[in-house]
């Protein structure tokens, strides 16, 4: 039976998937109705949120949403993997690159650009992981993809390496954007070192360490831990329904309303959060529902 309903913040740590880290909150939590929102690699680190119980009900909005990443990225090397954990391509000299050779070249890839997935990714094609093909020493062929960099920024430049603040769309691959602006400064790049800082509207300051959370659930702390679903949703008005209301859209009926188009959070009396609402020409309908028993 689940007793939780929310959202968890993970801090990810170095060598857990994201699938790891669903095991362990399993476990946790005691419920196997837990989800991640979008896969963050096995090297990387930071913000993950997990789902729990009717949360799961977010996680593809939450997977699509916009992310933010600070990158360590080294000049002069490639490697298969697109990061410093791959198999070494090539090194280059790239002791005549500076900082500002970095901030011009980084400044092209900002808004809409094509990216081609690396082969050492989750992506599938013709039902395999694209890194089952890279493993076996296979290459295929990958479709581009179209995402979003809403900026970018270049700091700490010392030594062939530097940092990138990146705020970006869902889907954005940070090695390969490493790697392309390497590939632009015509010294090759990789990426050595990554935290994804922001996912949708949570940051750090919202994460907690798997070794933080269990020591919280172990005191007796679970719901201590829980964003509740709504949290998702705060930046659109509210409604709250009295009780004869309640009843009739828990029944699934629509309401009459004078309120002004738009979509709404919806609670019921006792101040349980339903749904989200649309309301068209004064009347109020079910978009995505969170009540008891759904």
């Amino acid at each position: 039976m689940i007793l939780i309903n929310g959202i968890i913040i993970v801090n990810k740590e170095q060598g857990f998937t994201s699938h790891d880290v669903v095991a362990v909150m399993r476990k946790i939590l005691g419920t196997k109705k837990v989800g991640h929102t979008g896969t963050l690699d096995p090297q990387a680190t930071g913000v993950l949120p997990i789902c729990v119980g009717k949360g799961t009900k977010v996680s593809d909005m939450l997977t699509c949403s916009d992310k933010e990443y600070i990158a360590r990225v080294r000049l002069g090397i490639t490697s298969d993997t697109e990061d410093i954990w791959g198999e070494v391509l090539s090194e280059t000299d790239a002791s005549h690159i500076t900082e500002d050779d970095v901030k011009s070249v980084a400044a092209k890839f900002l808004g809409g650009i094509e990216q081609i997935p690396p082969m050492y990714s989750a992506v599938k094609i013709n039902g395999k992981k694209l890194y089952e093909y890279a493993r076996k020493g296979q290459e295929v062929e990958r479709k581009v993809r179209k995402v979003t960099i809403n900026e970018i920024e270049i700091s700490d430049f010392e030594n062939n390496e530097f940092s990138m603040r990146v705020s970006c769309s869902k889907g954005t691959y940070i090695r390969t954007l490493c790697a392309d602006i390497g590939k632009e400064l015509g010294v090759g790049a990789c990426m050595c070192g990554l935290v994804r800082t922001k996912s949708a509207m949570f940051t750090l300051d919202n994460a907690k360490t798997l070794d933080e959370i269990r020591e919280i659930a172990g005191n007796g702390g679970k719901d201590s831990l829980i964003i509740p679903t709504d949290a998702v949703f705060a930046e659109l008005s509210e409604i709250r329904l009295d009780g004869k209301r309640t009843g009739q859209i828990l029944n699934g009926m629509f309401l009459k309303t004078e309120l002004p188009n738009g979509e709404y959070r919806v609670y019921g009396n006792e101040g349980d959060f339903l749904c989200v609402g649309k309301i068209t020409d004064g009347v109020l309908k079910i978009v995505k529902n969170f009540y008891a028993g759904n």
